[in-house]
């Protein structure tokens, strides 16, 4: 090995160890008789100390020539650090240098390394594996192996088989474009990649094999949304001799298992949210539940309640549905917001064709984009309705 710890792992308990150490340079800081270098891997940054008169000249001369991004080797002895950085797990201590080896030198990459870099992305997709070395990429990744990992670590002890299923199949009718791939043995004839694993997890449950689970690929040749892409990777499972409850049972538990495991929290229960609520106060099967705002019907089929029809504006008058989201705080909205918020809700993602608003000013009194059609009686009824306060 040519490390024998990683740029994370050193403490006081290493103190006057000898210790060789691999990775990129963070930064460099020179002093004149003194210079310090962050050394950076996947587990961590360690700083590097040279000093004049207790530090070889050459070595000066070769930290002098490194740039960021540079790979190193480097021995020294570990010591106590004068300015300790609590910030950091290896910050009460440092590598006093006795020999420096450059393994590889770099071009000043085209933006920072670091948490919150300067790279937009379209630079850091061209130079991904410069972007994959940031500590918000990396734990990203981290988080996901965890996942898979306990996901499989659950799955097993519930006594569920993984099995691995065919990437290349027969096309099947599942509603979406698959992609397809030409057969060279075969001209003329196409394998499917599949939308999800669902021929063959039945093909199992009639084998008999009555749990099953994977960690799979799917692709589906569809246009983009904010949730889907060409390829992506989703927990397939299947389960023979179950009712509903045992199935909500059993991945609410993966939930709570998930979240023990990885993230060290405890969750007594996973709450719960039938389809139609789901649907009538967040339009949507998935919700996000974190910010409220659920929708208010203004206007529902087969409901007494009707607020908007009558008053000439065309869109609410032809619409079967009316609902709107109470969004506190958001009276000091210039216009300019409003815009840009229109213009966030009309992407291709969303599909909105515009959007109608109604200020409750601080003084009490209302405005609308749909003034010339509601009167503020009108208004005051939309805002009761929604429970909606003055701006503070």
């Amino acid at each position: 090995m040519l490390r024998t710890h990683t740029c994370g792992e050193l403490r006081l308990s290493n103190d006057n160890q000898t210790a060789t150490l691999a990775g990129w340079v963070q930064t460099i800081r020179d002093k004149g008789g003194v210079l310090w270098i962050d050394l950076r891997d996947r587990y961590g940054i360690t700083q590097l100390l040279l000093e004049d008169g207790q530090t070889a000249p050459e070595l000066f001369t070769i930290a002098r020539s490194l740039g960021r991004e540079f790979v190193l080797k480097a021995t020294g002895t570990v010591i106590e650090r004068k300015s300790k950085n609590p910030n950091i797990p290896t910050g009460e201590v440092e590598l006093k240098v006795t020999s420096l080896e450059v393994l590889n030198p770099a071009k000043l990459p085209p933006f920072l390394i670091e948490d919150t870099t300067d790279g937009g992305d379209d630079l850091r997709m061209k130079y991904r594996y410069l972007d994959l070395r940031r500590n918000p990429v990396r734990k990203s990744l981290e988080l996901r192996h965890r996942m898979a990992q306990q996901t499989r670590v659950y799955m097993d002890g519930q006594n569920f088989i993984e099995v691995e299923t065919p990437v290349l199949i027969k096309s099947t009718p599942e509603g979406a474009r698959d992609f397809v791939v030409p057969s060279r043995m075969n001209p003329g004839e196409f394998y499917a990649l599949p939308q999800s694993p669902q021929t063959f997890k039945q093909l199992l449950m009639v084998s008999g094999f009555d749990r099953y689970y994977q960690i799979v690929k799917c692709f589906r040749d569809e246009d983009l949304r904010a949730d889907r892409q060409p390829e992506f990777t989703q927990i397939d499972c299947e389960m023979s001799f179950v009712e509903q409850e045992d199935i909500l049972n059993m991945f609410e538990g993966l939930v709570r298992h998930l979240f023990k495991a990885v993230k060290g929290i405890d969750m007594a229960e996973v709450p719960r949210m039938t389809y139609a609520d789901a649907m009538k106060f967040y339009g949507s099967d998935k919700p996000d539940t974190r910010f409220g705002m659920q929708f208010v019907e203004l206007k529902a089929p087969f409901d007494t309640v009707d607020m908007t029809s009558g008053k000439g504006f065309g869109v609410f008058d032809s619409a079967e549905l009316v609902v709107g989201i109470n969004a506190p705080g958001c009276a000091h909205y210039t216009r300019k917001q409003l815009d840009e918020l229109t213009d966030w809700i009309k992407r291709p993602q969303v599909g909105a064709k515009g959007l109608i608003y109604v200020r409750y000013n601080e003084d009490g009194t209302l405005k609308s984009s749909v003034d010339k059609f509601y009167s503020e009686a009108d208004l005051k009824g939309w805002a009761a309705h929604f429970g909606a306060k003055p701006a503070i």
